[in-house]
């Protein structure tokens, strides 16, 4: 698609594959009785309201129609209505947002930098964050006797930082629940906070290869087994061998960890992490630590910058369509980030993409120069007709 005829908007959306797309809406089979209003359709009005942070569903309708002649080159024929948009959303699988997900997030990882830690194993951190939701209004998000939220359990893959793994539950799903089903590659590590404690899962990690750190509970039950010589010069105060008696908290806990406190000088106290790494320094133990606060990080970006912390919808269908479009559109902003000569900050690219959706500019080009002026198209050609006026016999 070239530039005369393919907005920003436009751009970015030809990074989802519409053949692969076309797969996923018959596998989900989502256009069950649908009668001229597309999955892709929906998919462009959703991203709309991430990427425009349209409020309503009104917005988005009015949105997109106030740009009627420039919808053709988005695969759109005419604005959604509300009602129309409503009822999708609220009827058709969120699992086709999800597979879209998933099949953008596979062009992402191919731009995606290394890790900051040189190791050869792959990072990643879990963790959640809960969106709180009107108990009145969402009746099914259960989380409080008075307040309704929806959990987002994430996995970042500290390449590039890129969500690797996603799932939304009710508010009152504990973390570690959803951990314990997760089949970790062999040979990577996750960091982690207390609240995905499980000694069964860690022995169950341990035996398949995986690495863990994460902070020790206060009045752990353990001894120690050894002492490891503590780095010179650096913030380690102890490096030790442990095991856990036969018995904690009602569980038999097998197989030696190790346990490494680190000072933190800017907050003037200890910190106690356990592991079962036992082949990487101590530093770099604490300093894998130190990396999930990626994660924190990314929660901060996706709901400062998108739509993620109030709905267009009330239902549980449609509540999840928007927080897999929110996934999607955030993916899509480090793709450019990747791509781009300029060190974006996501908040400074989600708004200049924004005030530029429908801007005729070539995307890739922009990134790299946004405060560049385009050439005037319309003289441009209106030029190239009186040339080839004038030079007509």
């Amino acid at each position: 698609m070239t530039l005369r005829n393919a907005s920003v908007f436009s751009q970015l959306l030809s990074v989802v594959n519409r053949i692969k797309f076309s797969e996923l809406v018959k596998q989900t089979n989502a256009e069950k009785g649908a009668k001229g209003f597309s999955c892709w359709d929906q998919f462009v009005a959703m991203m709309f309201c991430q990427l425009a942070q349209a409020k309503s569903l009104r917005e988005i309708g009015s949105g997109l129609r106030s740009c009627e002649g420039k919808l053709k080159h988005l695969g759109l024929s005419q604005a959604p209505g509300r009602s129309t948009l409503a009822y999708a959303n609220a009827h058709r699988p969120w699992t086709l947002f999800e597979g879209v997900f998933h099949q953008v997030l596979a062009q992402a990882q191919a731009y995606a930098p290394r890790k900051k830690l040189r190791f050869n194993h792959k990072l990643y951190s879990m963790d959640s964050t809960v969106i709180e939701l009107c108990a009145t209004m969402f009746d099914w998000a259960k989380f409080r006797t008075t307040k309704g939220a929806v959990k987002l359990h994430l996995m970042l893959d500290h390449d590039g930082c890129l969500p690797h793994y996603g799932l939304i539950t009710e508010g009152n799903v504990a973390d570690v629940s959803v951990a314990q089903h997760l089949d970790m590659p062999k040979g990577s590590i996750a960091v982690i906070d207390r609240g995905y404690i499980d000694y069964h899962m860690f022995e169950r990690w341990s035996a398949q290869g995986v690495g863990f750190v994460t902070r020790l509970k206060h009045g752990a039950n353990c001894f120690v087994t050894a002492r490891h010589e503590v780095p010179a010069n650096s913030n380690i105060l102890s490096d030790e061998t442990i095991e856990f008696h036969v018995f904690h908290a009602g569980r038999q806990i097998k197989g030696s960890y190790r346990r490494v406190k680190v000072w933190l000088k800017d907050k003037q106290e200890e910190m106690v992490l356990l592991t079962n790494l036992h082949d990487l320094g101590a530093t770099t133990i604490a300093a894998i630590y130190k990396q999930r606060w990626q994660i924190e990080l990314f929660f901060k970006a996706i709901k400062q910058n998108l739509k993620i912390k109030t709905f267009v919808g009330t239902s549980a269908n449609a509540v999840r369509i928007q927080i897999w479009t929110a996934l999607i559109a955030i993916v899509l902003m480090k793709l450019l980030q990747f791509r781009s000569r300029l060190k974006w900050a996501l908040s400074n690219l989600v708004a200049l993409l924004r005030w530029n959706l429908f801007s005729y500019r070539d995307l890739w080009a922009w990134i790299d120069d946004p405060y560049s002026h385009p050439p005037n198209q319309e003289n441009s050609a209106q030029l190239s007709l009186f040339l080839d006026s004038i030079a007509a016999p």
